[in-house]
């Protein structure tokens, strides 16, 4: 079984701060070091759950957070950014069984995070009306290669959204967002229940976990500058409308995914 894992920080156990999320900020190093405990438990989870081959995708900010020097000797790591339009979930095919995501938060326009965001912090993004999360756009790129996600962690808003969408996919909340405070639970107990829960994951049916893509995605990319909205709704078949969107409409979820990797 071929396993892929995206990983991110904001929806690490403890994240509250941005500071606790930069590369050599003060802050950042037990955030670091627990980021790569919780992508730990989930390969060790999901090799106990018949994975024979992992491609990890260290897919935050300057996607070179984790310690790679644990990793099995069947685990493969992205680190860097390839700028391809598939962005954090790089290097993902249909070769891959299902795919994981670490440390995922909720979407940008959400109060139910600190760090709460959709791929940026100078825009939100909506498709099809609806604010989308980055695990939205990237289980729709999943869904392109017919590759279904097994597992999130991350913040309680995030596991809500996504129990609404495919409530066979487990999930594990890492903390909940209050105003600009986080309440998390142990990190120790994330580790125990990433890796537990990841391994089940792996025993779910794959037709169970399917997320269908829609036929049509109104995409609208809403910044906080006018300035830039304007520049940027220059971008072939983007139109501009008023407070500070670009909206773009396409029946191709590859030209979604690309137009953010442009315009975010």
């Amino acid at each position: 079984m071929k396993v892929y894992i995206s990983a991110d920080i904001e929806g690490i156990t403890g994240t509250t701060a941005w500071s606790e999320t930069e590369l050599n900020a003060p802050d950042y190093q037990f955030f670091q070091k627990q980021m790569t405990k919780e992508v730990e438990a989930a390969i060790e989870g999901a090799i106990r759950g018949g994975a024979t081959e992992i491609l990890l995708k260290d897919a935050h900010d300057s996607a070179r957070n984790l310690d790679i020097s644990n990793l099995p000797v069947n685990c493969k790591v992205i680190r860097g950014w390839t700028y391809d339009p598939m962005c954090m979930v790089a290097g993902l095919d249909k070769s891959f069984d299902r795919a994981i995501f670490i440390g995922y938060h909720s979407k940008g326009g959400s109060a139910r995070n600190p760090l709460a965001h959709t791929l940026c912090v100078f825009a939100d993004v909506k498709i099809n009306g609806e604010y989308a999360s980055e695990f939205l756009i990237n289980t729709y790129a999943a869904a392109l290669h017919g590759v279904p996600v097994a597992f999130v962690s991350g913040d309680v808003g995030l596991t809500e959204e996504i129990q609404s969408i495919n409530d066979h996919i487990l999930t594990f909340a890492t903390k909940e967002g209050i105003g600009n405070a986080t309440i998390s639970v142990s990190p120790q107990l994330t580790i125990n229940e990433t890796k537990r829960l990841v391994e089940d994951s792996m025993k779910v049916p794959r037709e169970d976990l399917h997320v269908p893509l829609p036929e049509r995605f109104v995409v609208e990319i809403i910044y906080r500058d006018h300035t830039r909205a304007y520049r940027n709704s220059f971008y072939p078949n983007a139109t501009f409308k008023p407070h500070n969107t670009v909206e773009f409409v396409t029946d191709n979820f590859y030209e979604v995914l690309r137009i953010l990797q442009f315009l975010t």
